[in-house]
């Protein structure tokens, strides 16, 4: 090699060494393969009768290598296995896409009495989630800002058992501050998330229309979602008067008409008159909105089914708690159904299931919401009074399977409403499918299984007892979950060490 070109090449060489040493200094003290994962091997295969794929459920095989799929093999393809050394054979259980839940409150850090990463990711993992996107409020302080959003990050780093993303909230004090969203986009939040009631959190304040223009402007440079809590108060409805003590807080109807369908109606008028600035051409253009937990079957849906009609960009979730309860079930005292929007009747339940079976509804989510114990009034049973919210992480598979059945639900709307679209939403272009190049997050269940959800059932929540789920029988036992090829929880164990990623948005993406 001449002089001149070594001195061309040497910075090259340099750079390249450096960046090798960085890489040996930054990962050296990381966590081994054997501590992330149940399985000694990185290259295997997962054979069962039943794999969801995109293109439908088959019979054949995935192989895994380095935390991806790098094939999908069918039944009748049998030459495949021939130099196999690694196989996992699942025979009939389902092989699935792990699930991803983008509304999820773990409260951590400032809360994590109430749940935490540690113990919410472990739920997460046995109840067949892969990825789950954390929520701005409920942890303490609420992650409003980029400084806010670092403290969630370093909360979670070596404590998640799945992958981790983050909401950051939209609030009065930042809408109108572009520089403070922007930080906080750019420092990772995956999208931003408002209550337009409100939130029973001091310092994550409501916000109104206005404030949700200004998220969608900035949101549009970034091409995230805002998600929304819609409902508004009615200034003449959801009071309740005293009249000679003639109503009771152990009622669940007293709570109930106390958030009647009509704020959610409102919340949702408000709503579609910024989101037509979403649609190609509007000021809003590459933003999107996302309503969060949908309760109201009637005039609320038929404004979102008219806003989408229209070319908004425009989605909507519901969630298992609203498809498996109805009012008329709740039992005097039992805040454990306590949540908002509340529990509606069982004609509205029903209606909820058509509109999700028509598409309708785009997508389910778990909104998990737990507390300390003494903060749900148990033994008081004070409707009014209680901290509401459904305690549900771990158990959302086998709910949505076994209350769905009957309603004839498939094996590939499972993983559309809990999977694909859920990765959509949150940008997460490798997740979602079982696909060659995505990353390898699995569940493997069995769909015929029935358990007893009790005291002898092994739960990770930090507070069993607060779930509205526990003493239920449902159908569908998790077996094995995967995240990134790691094999991270099976029947009852957990992987030695908590390898979950937290997942930072890009820079203006």
């Amino acid at each position: 090699m001449d002089n001149m070109l070594l001195w061309r090449v040497f910075p090259l060489l340099t750079l390249l060494a450096s960046f090798l040493l960085l890489f040996y200094v930054q990962n050296s003290s990381k966590l081994s393969h054997k501590e992330c994962s149940l399985l000694p091997y990185q290259h295997y295969w997962i054979t069962s009768k039943r794999i969801v794929t995109p293109q439908g459920v088959v019979s054949g095989a995935v192989e895994i290598k380095e935390g991806k799929f790098v094939s999908i093999v069918k039944e009748e393809d049998r030459h495949w296995n021939s130099k196999v050394d690694h196989i996992l054979d699942y025979g009939d259980a389902v092989v699935m896409p792990g699930l991803i839940d983008v509304h999820v409150h773990l409260d951590d850090p400032g809360r994590a009495e109430w749940e935490g990463f540690p113990s919410g990711t472990k739920a997460a993992a046995a109840g067949g989630i892969t990825t789950l996107v954390d929520m701005p409020l409920n942890s303490f302080p609420s992650t409003v800002s980029e400084e806010t959003l670092k403290l969630k990050i370093k909360a979670a780093e070596e404590r998640i058992y799945v992958d981790v993303g983050f909401w950051g909230g939209l609030v009065p004090e930042n809408a109108f501050n572009s520089s403070a969203l922007e930080g906080l986009l750019n420092a990772g939040a995956l999208g931003l998330k408002s209550f337009m009631c409100p939130s029973g959190i001091n310092d994550f304040p409501m916000t109104n229309v206005s404030h949700i223009k200004e998220g969608l402007s900035v949101l549009a440079k970034y091409r995230r979602p805002l998600l929304v809590h819609a409902e508004v108060q009615q200034d003449s409805e959801g009071h309740l008067e005293f009249k000679d003590g003639s109503y009771d807080v152990r009622s669940y109807s007293t709570y109930l008409k106390t958030r009647p369908p009509s704020w959610e109606e409102a919340a949702i008028k408000e709503l579609v008159t910024v989101t037509k600035d979403t649609r190609i051409g509007g000021l809003a253009e590459g933003a999107h909105l996302h309503i969060v937990h949908l309760s109201d079957s009637s005039s609320s849906l038929d404004l979102i089914k008219e806003a989408k009609r229209g070319g908004d960009s425009l989605t909507v979730e519901t969630c298992p708690h609203y498809l498996a309860f109805s009012a008329e079930e709740i039992l005097d005292g039992d805040t454990r159904f306590k949540c908002s929007p509340p529990i509606r009747n069982a004609a509205n339940k029903e209606k909820l299931w058509e509109a999700l079976l028509e598409g309708h509804i785009d997508m389910l989510s778990s909104d998990h919401s737990p507390t300390a114990p003494e903060l749900k009034l148990l033994d008081e049973g004070n409707f009014l009074r209680a901290w509401g919210g459904i305690s549900s992480l771990q158990f959302v598979l086998p709910v949505t399977w076994s209350y769905g059945r009957k309603y004839g639900l498939t094996l590939e709307q499972l993983a559309l409403w809990w999977s694909e679209r859920p990765a959509k939403l949150a940008r997460q272009e490798l997740k979602g499918a079982i696909s060659v190049g995505n990353q390898a997050d699995i569940v493997v269940w069995e769909p015929d299984v029935e358990f007893d959800l009790n005291d002898k059932y092994p739960v990770y929540l930090k507070h069993p007892s607060i779930s509205a789920y526990m003493g239920s029988k449902l159908s569908g036992r998790v077996l094995a979950t995967f995240v990134r090829g790691n094999l991270v929880y099976r029947e009852g164990k957990h992987a030695p060490a908590a390898c979950g990623v937290p997942i930072l948005a890009r820079r203006k993406d």
